[in-house]
C-alpha cells in the first residue's frame, strides 16, 4: 500500500488525479456543514439521542454527520446508491434494459442517465418525506407561529435545499470516476465515513477510559484496538478470498503442433454481493423505524426489536429476538443479489463457444448446474463472514454501551474502497509504463 503511495506521488499524471479527488472530497466535506435555511439544526441531534443510535447512526454514518445537522448534503449520495440498486433490479427483469447494458459505452451512458433522473426522483421523494413528517414535530424553527403559506415556503425550501445537495453529490461523484482516480461515489462514501471515526473514537475514550482506573483505562484500550484490528483483519480475508474453478481449454492441432491450448480459471470471490445484503438488510429493518418516527412522536415498543442497539443488552434481552430477523436478512440477500450479478448459465455458454470444459464436468447444462452448485456454497461461506463481522461491533455496543456510528458495515466499505483504489492506481502507472515504452519505440 505504501509503495504504491509513493510510486503515485512520483508519477505527474496519477498525483494530479488525486490532487483533484482531495479538492472535490474538500468540497464535500464543507457542503456537510453548511445548514439549511429555516431549519432547527438541534432537532436531528436530540431525535436521534432519543430514539437510540441503531436506529438512524448507519445513515448519519454514510452522510458524514450531514444528516444529523440536516446540512445542504443531509441526503447524501444515498439516493444514488438506491437509484443504482433499482436500475441493476429491472436489468433483470425488464429484457429492454438488458439489451441496453449489453450495448457497450453507448449503453453505459443511457443506463447512467435513467439511474440520474431515478435518483432525481428519489432525492424529491425521500425530502418531502423528511420536511413533511420532520417538520411538524420540530424541524422548521418557528413552526408553531407559522400560518399555511409559510410552512409551505418552508418546505420548498427544504426540498430545493436537499434535492439539489443530492443532485451536486452525484455530479461531483461523476467528476471523481472521469478525472480523478476510484469510483466517485464510492470516494465520496469513504469520506463521510472516515470523517465520523475521530469522534467515535473520541466519545469511546471519554465513556471508557477517560477517568477511569489505570489498569481498567488499559483494558479498554486493549479491547477497542483489539476489536478494530480483528474486523479489518476479517474484511481483508473476506475481500481477497475467492474460489478458483478450473478450466481447460482445448487446442488446436496443426501438423504436429497444438495451438491455442492453456489452462486457465474462473475467479469466484467468497463475498460476491460485497456490503449489499448488510445495507438492504439495515434498510429493510429500519424503514418501518422511520415511517413509525415520521407518524408518532414517541417511539413504539416494538421499534425496540428491530433497532440494534436495544441487541445484547444486559438488562433486555428480549429485543435481541429482532437479531434472528437481521441474519436471516442478510442471508436471503446475499443470494439475491448474486443471483443477479452472477448468471451460471451464461458463464456455461461463454465456456462452451471458447471451446473451453472444466475438467470432469459435461459441457453445458452440467456445467452451468455445477457453478450454480459452487456458487450456492460460496455464498453461504461469504453470507456467515458478513454476519460475524456485522455482529461484533454490536455485540460490544449492546454489552459495553459503545456509542459509535460506525461498525462492520463501514469498516467493510473502507477497506473495499480503499483497496479498489489502490489497484486502480496501479493499472495506472502500468498503462503510462506501456505507453511510455511504446513511444520510444
Amino acid at each position: 500500500m505504501l509503495r504504491t503511495l509513493g510510486r503515485a506521488f512520483k508519477n505527474g499524471d496519477v498525483f494530479k488525479r488525486m490532487l483533484f479527488v482531495l479538492g472535490i472530497l474538500v468540497v464535500v466535506r464543507i457542503g456537510s456543514l453548511i445548514p439549511i435555511p429555516g431549519v432547527n439544526t438541534s432537532y436531528f441531534s436530540s431525535l436521534l439521542s432519543s430514539l437510540g443510535e441503531g436506529n438512524l447512526s448507519y445513515l448519519n454514518a454514510f452522510t458524514g454527520g450531514s444528516f444529523e445537522r440536516l446540512s445542504l448534503f443531509a441526503l447524501s449520495i444515498t439516493p444514488y446508491i438506491t437509484s443504482s440498486i433499482i436500475v441493476q433490479l429491472l436489468t433483470v427483469a425488464i429484457p429492454k434494459l438488458e439489451e441496453m447494458q449489453r450495448e457497450g459505452e453507448d449503453g453505459r451512458k443511457k443506463m447512467n442517465t435513467i439511474t440520474r433522473f431515478i435518483t432525481i426522483g428519489l432525492a424529491i421523494a425521500e425530502s418531502i418525506a423528511m420536511a413533511v413528517g420532520f417538520g411538524r414535530q420540530g424541524l422548521i424553527a418557528g413552526y408553531e407561529t407559522m400560518s399555511g403559506g409559510h410552512y409551505v415556503a418552508s418546505i420548498f425550501i427544504i426540498v430545493v435545499s436537499l434535492v439539489t445537495g443530492a443532485t451536486a453529490l452525484m455530479w461531483l461523484g461523476e467528476r471523481i470516476t472521469e478525472k480523478g482516480v476510484g469510483n466517485g461515489i464510492s470516494m465520496i462514501l469513504l469520506i463521510n465515513i472516515i470523517s465520523g471515526i475521530p469522534s467515535d473514537f473520541a466519545n469511546l475514550f471519554n465513556q471508557f477510559v477517560f477517568g477511569k482506573h489505570p489498569g481498567l483505562a488499559a483494558l479498554a484500550i486493549c479491547i477497542i484496538a483489539g476489536v478494530t484490528l480483528l474486523l479489518i483483519v476479517l474484511v481483508c480475508i473476506i475481500q481477497d478470498a475467492e474460489r478458483r474453478i478450473p478450466v481447460q481449454y482445448s487446442g488446436k492441432v496443426v501438423g504436429r503442433r497444438v495451438f491455442g491450448g492453456k489452462a486457465s480459471h474462473i475467479p469466484l470471490k467468497v463475498n460476491t454481493a460485497g456490503v449489499m445484503p448488510i445495507i438492504f438488510a439495515s434498510s429493510i429493518m429500519q424503514f418501518p423505524v422511520i415511517i413509525a418516527t415520521l407518524i408518532m412522536k414517541s417511539q413504539p415498543e416494538w421499534t425496540k426489536y428491530l433497532t440494534s442497539s436495544y441487541w445484547f443488552n444486559p438488562g433486555a434481552w428480549h429485543y435481541t429476538i429482532g437479531l434472528a430477523a437481521y441474519l436471516g436478512l442478510i442471508l436471503a440477500f446475499a443470494y439475491f443479489y448474486t443471483s443477479i450479478t452472477f448468471n451460471p448459465l451464461e458463464i456455461a455458454d461463454n465456456i462452451k463457444r471458447g471451446g473451453g470444459v472444466i475438467p470432469g464436468v459435461t459441457p453445458g447444462k452440467k456445467t452451468s448446474d455445477y457453478l450454480k452448485s459452487v456458487l450456492n456454497s460460496v455464498v453461504f461461506i461469504g453470507a456467515i463472514w458478513l454476519m460475524v463481522i456485522a455482529i461484533i461491533p454490536i455485540i460490544f455496543s449492546g454489552i459495553f454501551g459503545a456509542s459509535v456510528s460506525f461498525g462492520g458495515t463501514s469498516i467493510i466499505i473502507i477497506v473495499g474502497v480503499i483497496l479498489e483504489t489502490l489497484k486502480q492506481m496501479e493499472a495506472m502507472m502500468r498503462n503510462k509504463n506501456y505507453k511510455g515504452f511504446l513511444s520510444d519505440e
